[in-house]
């Protein structure tokens, strides 16, 4: 009987001895990882709650505006896909790498907000840059809510615009605005938010001339002349305007009479560009509104294209004819850009009008005085533009994006108070000035 016990307890010091060696076994093969499975140890993955509560935009009927909005709540509704890490060794083996590139700005999405800092200059303070019908402070309108707001990007700062910093910055360069009338206004702009405080008025000179833009006695202001430049004397900083409504190079039917007409060649660049690129450091463009059968009658221009009078049915209809020229300009300059290293270039997207009830010459009115009463925010994942858009993808030049933003500001434009406005024609193309298009030049601060 003692020797049954005395073989039970061995054996079952031998089995508990068995399973310790067996464990060890265990741990040891673990340690390893070959008992590592993929299949059975990755995490599950991530499930996004795509119905995220959101404060809901004020009821929209324009659908001018509309398409903003609702753009926007589809890119709220569906974020992107987080990117899980199954190795944390690759990361702890990859410390030294380079951390990842902070994700840039984008510009055309955010909010207008209050600012009582707002304006950036005073009008009447700026008459000898600004032209008098779009410096509303002269003319009989009385409201201007609309000078106090600025644009907030989402998910960013945009640095607040100093005139001596900018200047500073731009330090031996030259910033050339080429378009319509639009493109004016911004270069405008540009010059009140740079010389409009008084600090910087003495020291600019006109250098026009240096450009073949030497203005005539009669133009006190820069407003049907071809274009202007100026020069900081104290940074060495040009900003100039050319126009070039369509982006086309014109060119007389016949030298001898210019008044005959102008063969407008659909795809060539502004002669302008072609002499004057290499002296240019920001190159800011844009066209669209004078796209139509009544401007080209008016101004005499004939569609060219491959020097001959355009006969390809392809490129005959205005819109077709207008993304045609865009993108040849901008596949130009792309070309051009690896000569000139030192060359930013900026597609300007289209501003938007504003004619309710009508066009401008068949009782089309802009005379909300309200700012913002079709909503402040804009949030979408592509321009309103398109066209636009589309021709500068995949190209060095960058597209400034105004479009949906600016859709928002129908009460920033002249109205019925431009000076020179005929009785009953209202102007709800061009803005007031300080207005909309300094805020176009602070994103565009902010990209350089």
């Amino acid at each position: 009987m003692r020797l049954v016990c005395v073989n039970g307890l061995r054996f079952r010091h031998l089995r508990l001895a068995f399973l310790a060696i067996f464990a060890v076994f265990l741990l040891w093969k673990w340690d390893k990882g070959s008992l590592y499975s993929p299949g059975i140890l990755r995490p599950e993955p991530l499930v996004l709650n795509r119905n995220t509560s959101m404060e809901e935009d004020p009821p929209i009927i324009d659908p001018l505006v509309q398409s903003v909005t609702e753009v926007g709540k589809e890119g709220i509704s569906a974020p992107p896909p987080l990117t899980i890490v199954h190795n944390s060794e690759d990361v702890a083996d990859n410390a030294g790498t380079a951390p990842p590139q902070k994700k840039e700005c984008d510009y055309r999405n955010g909010e207008w907000v209050s600012d009582n800092h707002r304006p950036l200059y005073s009008g009447p303070r700026c008459k000898r840059w600004l032209s008098e019908s779009w410096n509303c402070r002269l003319t009989q309108r009385t409201d201007f809510a609309y000078e106090k707001f600025r644009w907030q990007p989402e998910g960013c700062d945009m640095p607040a615009f100093q005139a001596a910093q900018f200047l500073t910055r731009m330090q031996d360069k030259t910033i050339a605005y080429v378009g319509d009338s639009l493109g004016r206004q911004m270069f405008q702009s540009m010059m009140c938010m740079l010389a409009a405080s008084g600090k910087h008025d003495s020291d600019v000179e006109d250098v026009g001339s240096k450009y073949g833009m030497a203005q005539t006695h009669r133009a006190k202001r820069p407003t049907r002349s071809v274009g202007s430049a100026y020069r900081f004397r104290s940074t060495n900083t040009t900003v100039l305007y050319y126009w070039s409504s369509t982006l086309c190079d014109l060119e007389p039917l016949r030298r001898s009479n210019p008044a005959a007409g102008y063969a407008m060649h659909l795809d060539r660049p502004p002669s302008f560009l072609k002499k004057n690129l290499h002296r240019l450091h920001v190159l800011v463009l844009n066209t669209g509104h004078h796209w139509n059968r009544g401007k080209l009658k008016a101004n005499k221009w004939e569609m060219y294209a491959s020097g001959a009078p355009n006969n390809n049915r392809e490129i005959a209809s205005m819109w077709k004819a207008k993304n045609f020229t865009i993108h040849g300009v901008i596949k130009w300059l792309d070309a051009q850009l690896p000569r000139y290293p030192h060359l930013k270039v900026f597609y300007r997207s289209l501003s938007p009008r504003h004619f309710f009830n009508g066009e401008w010459n068949t009782g089309g009115t802009c005379n909300n005085k309200d700012p913002l009463t079709k909503g402040n925010r804009v949030f979408q994942n592509h321009s309103e533009d398109a066209d636009s858009e589309g021709a500068a993808k995949g190209t060095r030049i960058k597209l400034l994006d105004i479009t949906a933003l600016s859709r928002l500001r129908d009460e920033g434009h002249i109205s019925k108070y431009s000076i020179r406005a005929t009785p009953g024609v209202q102007d709800c193309l061009h803005w007031c000035l300080p207005g909309v298009p300094d805020t176009w030049n602070e994103i565009l601060a902010a990209q350089l």
